[in-house]
């Protein structure tokens, strides 16, 4: 599949062919399981965009979460007394399962501080 400068150069080479031969031509092509070829437009546009220097990623967007929600910035003590803090919010953080954190207990707050790095750090 051709992404950036490629793609772009790719299109313009083409020019007036179809939307699949473009498709096609491009790289965005998968096999269905009955041997037929399935073309993968929403990856094709997808590329395009990113290579035309769109970007569509809403993680990037600080205080947006899952759906375009603006984030609460509040969490809540589930039944079982786990605090979730969620999936947006790490995101956010660019945060990746198994990274660690120093628990700080303060008399009205919980402060993570990822392990190793300094507790003046934001």
């Amino acid at each position: 599949m051709l992404t950036g400068s490629d793609l772009l150069t790719k299109v313009k080479e083409l020019g007036d062919v179809s939307k699949s031969d473009l498709v096609r031509a491009c790289g965005y092509i998968s096999d269905k399981k009955n041997g037929g070829d399935r073309l993968n437009f929403t990856a094709f546009y997808e590329a395009l965009l990113e290579a035309k220097g769109v970007n569509l990623d809403t993680k990037d967007v600080v205080g947006i979460g899952k759906g375009g929600r603006k984030l609460s910035y509040i969490a809540t003590v589930q039944g079982n007394g786990n605090l979730l803090i969620g999936k947006a919010y790490t995101a956010l953080l660019d945060l990746k399962s198994g990274d660690e954190f120093e628990i700080k207990l303060g008399r009205k707050q919980i402060k993570l501080i990822r392990a190793g790095s300094d507790d003046n750090e934001d």
